[in-house]
């Protein structure tokens, strides 16, 4: 990386706090620990992370409050949530509010280290020169993506859109007409490493279509494959009609 990246963690666990400080800052993250919502939002006045990494299950205001919280206000500081139930609905209702990936609990510190990275890369502007197939900005229906500035525009309007929402979208503009599995999706969309996680991808489709969509029930540019998965259309012809 080509600066010291700034992670928060938010976690009520000492020693889970402790460990990941050391294990990140060995790593050569500029790593940050606090034990709940108030010291966070405490610091968020004066400083802003490049990262949070946020526990689900905090005293007081939980880790979902945080994240809704957060992308209400339109911040849109990456979130990876780590989670210790076993329910896949907590996870479904992390993406849905705007967080970028999750991670269950017990984990590994190099796993959680590879996500964050990951991330970070995806919220990074490309270097210049970077080949882009369909060159820098890709126009759809009223919609507008410039993959260098990683930014949508719906009109004239610029849309908010969460890093993982981008990784999403991108994978889908770079892949015209292709119908994806949603395991080659979060393939294209997270790294090949990535844990396949059904559900996950419908939620993140579903917010996407909130964002691009005239008409969320008669979706026009990411249209289901039934049986298979999903397919990006860039011009007004159904693929499943």
């Amino acid at each position: 990386m080509s600066r010291t990246h700034c992670v928060w963690v938010v976690d009520d666990d000492p020693e889970l706090r402790k460990l990941l400080v050391e294990f990140l800052g060995q790593n050569d993250f500029d790593v940050r620990a606090f034990p709940d919502a108030r010291d966070l939002e405490r610091r968020l006045t004066r400083q802003r992370p490049d990262l949070l990494v946020l526990d689900l299950m905090l005293p007081g205001i939980d880790g979902l409050e945080i994240c809704r919280r957060l992308r209400a206000t339109g911040d849109d500081i990456p979130i990876i949530m780590l989670t210790a139930k076993s329910d896949a609905i907590d996870r479904v209702v992390g993406i849905e509010l705007g967080a970028d990936d999750y991670l269950g609990k017990p984990f590994l510190p190099r796993e959680l280290t590879a996500r964050i990275q990951a991330v970070l890369r995806r919220r990074a502007p490309l270097p210049p020169g970077t080949p882009i197939a369909d060159g820098n900005t890709v126009s759809f229906g009223e919609c507008r993506l410039d993959l260098t500035t990683r930014t949508l525009w719906r009109g004239e309007a610029k849309v908010e859109i969460t890093s993982g929402e981008f990784a999403l979208l991108s994978a889908f503009v770079r892949h015209p007409h292709r119908p994806l599995t949603r395991e080659r999706l979060l393939e294209l969309a997270r790294g090949p490493s990535s844990e396949t996680f059904d559900r996950s991808v419908d939620v993140q489709i579903s917010r996407l279509r909130k964002l691009i969509e005239p008409d969320q029930g008669r979706p026009r540019h990411i249209q289901t494959v039934w049986g298979f998965g999903y397919v990006f259309v860039p011009d007004t012809s159904r693929a499943d009609a």
